[in-house]
């Protein structure tokens, strides 16, 4: 099931925002910084982000809980729009989830009136790169160099060209 997020699910996005970054960045990021992550300092992200969403933030659950989440809206780029953000928790890894989770976010996308979306990712992060190339999204030229946990780090754009409504 994948539903609109609502300010109740604050506690359990900012459980697999950590979760999933803590597997999924290990090697790829500053470890002290992962290490330091907690549940409770994301909770009030995602409370102050739910009650200002850019875009939409849609999540799946699985036995009743939410199980991964991922955040669209409109990009810095004239038209396009961009998925900000897509997480799951490790234990709901190569199950479908995130494939589903993503085509509802290009859905709301192109329902939105984006042509194309673009995504940016650590250029490192090999599995999610597959990820994306299996969803049939293709790599753009830009890269950009973002700080993150005091470590600077490369991250690429992937694009794909979205249907409307």
């Amino acid at each position: 099931m994948i539903r609109d997020a609502e300010p109740r699910d604050a506690a359990e996005l900012a459980r697999v925002h950590v979760t999933s970054w803590q597997t999924a960045y290990r090697g790829l990021i500053n470890q002290a910084f992962l290490d330091a992550m907690t549940i409770e300092s994301r909770i009030e992200r995602w409370d102050t982000l739910l009650s200002h969403v850019r875009g939409r933030v849609l999540v799946t659950e699985a036995d009743g809980k939410v199980a991964g989440f991922c955040s669209v809206g409109p990009a810095d780029a004239d038209g396009w729009g961009e998925v900000y953000a897509i997480y799951l928790a490790p234990e709901h890894w190569g199950v479908g989830l995130g494939r589903g989770l993503l085509e509802a976010g290009e859905k709301a996308l192109g329902e939105n009136g984006h042509g194309r979306a673009q995504l940016w990712v650590l250029s490192t992060n090999a599995r999610a790169r597959a990820f994306y190339q299996r969803q049939g999204w293709t790599l753009g030229r830009p890269i950009r160099i973002e700080n993150i946990g005091g470590s600077d780090v490369t991250e690429v754009r992937y694009e794909k060209p979205l249907t409307g409504p």
